[in-house]
């Protein structure tokens, strides 16, 4: 049994690793302090620790005997960054800063951390590779992106093996809904509407392209780049299907009347990952096809 910590464990994406941990048996601690996470999404069998990653002094005790470190917790949401800058460089920045210094000083081997394909911008062509130059315009698409580089650092300077999951637009149980505030992701905002009877909002004209990514294949491709032996020098991974989806071809799949909206500040139009790297450094490609993880999606929400 190995110990690892899930910072944000409470979060959507860091509850399905904590529980691909617990599930072959390893000793996992949640660190969130539920700013956004949910405590019923915390496994019963993880140790829960309330804790905010911008209180360094009581990270490393916590850290301390852990093989690895999960470094999910942020604070997501690209438009709420243009609201709330501050607040959000303050988690995303310095909280990551604060999980790298005290992974070394715990004496952690390695970090995974979870990135964002939203450090590309929208300025090159597709697909989005990793030695394409980054263009983050966005507030917290540039925090990812900083994140990446304290990474590097991290590794370039301490010793601390890290590397970074550049996330495509990932989704399945326990995704945002419209139920949780304007800030939710697309599809759980289709799900929510439609399970309330109201028709879908697409922004603006349902051209745009996504790359959507299942939320079990991104938790495995953690697992993946925790033990790999080939990264740990703060290398980035795409974690993307490398197929995208108009909204409009993933309001069909979901069903149901749709109405259309005004735009949204710094939305691309276009996102589709090259994931060669992952399938070569970590092992990794996806399993779950985007249209079986809607129909999951839909029994869950009782739309079939």
């Amino acid at each position: 049994m190995a110990k690892f910590v899930v910072t944000g464990g409470a979060g959507f994406i860091g509850s399905h690793i904590t529980d691909m941990l617990i599930e072959r048996g390893d000793e996992v601690h949640v660190l969130d302090n539920f700013l956004t996470g949910k405590r019923e999404r915390v496994n019963s069998k993880a140790i829960l620790h309330e804790v905010d990653i911008r209180d360094f002094e009581k990270l490393p005790p916590i850290f301390k005997g852990a093989s690895g470190v999960f470094h999910t917790a942020a604070q997501p949401r690209m438009q709420y960054s243009i609201k709330e800058p501050r607040l959000t460089n303050d988690i995303n920045i310095t909280g990551t800063l604060n999980v790298l210094l005290a992974a070394r000083d715990a004496g952690v081997k390695r970090v995974v951390y979870s990135a964002s394909s939203s450090a590309y911008g929208s300025k090159h062509p597709m697909p989005l590779s990793e030695d394409m130059a980054p263009g983050p315009i966005i507030p917290y698409a540039i925090q990812k992106r900083v994140g990446e580089q304290y990474c590097e650092m991290a590794s370039l300077f301490y010793g601390l093996e890290t590397v970074s999951l550049r996330y495509f637009n990932v989704y399945g149980p326990r995704q945002t809904t419209d139920a949780d505030g304007p800030y939710a992701t697309v599809i759980g905002i289709f799900l929510g509407q439609r399970q309330k009877g109201s028709p879908m909002t697409i922004v603006p004209d349902g051209t745009r392209r996504r790359d959507f990514t299942h939320v079990t294949d991104v938790a495995r491709a953690n697992l993946l780049a925790m033990e790999s032996d080939k990264v740990g020098k703060g290398e980035i991974i795409n974690v993307g299907s490398s197929k995208n989806y108009s909204i409009l071809e993933v309001a069909d799949l979901i069903g149901g009347p749709r109405v259309f909206i005004e735009p949204r500040q710094g939305e691309v139009q276009e996102t589709l990952a090259d994931n060669r790297r992952a399938r070569e450094l970590i092992g990794w490609g996806p399993e779950i096809e985007f249209e079986d993880g809607i129909v999951e999606l839909k029994k869950m929400h009782n739309l079939v």
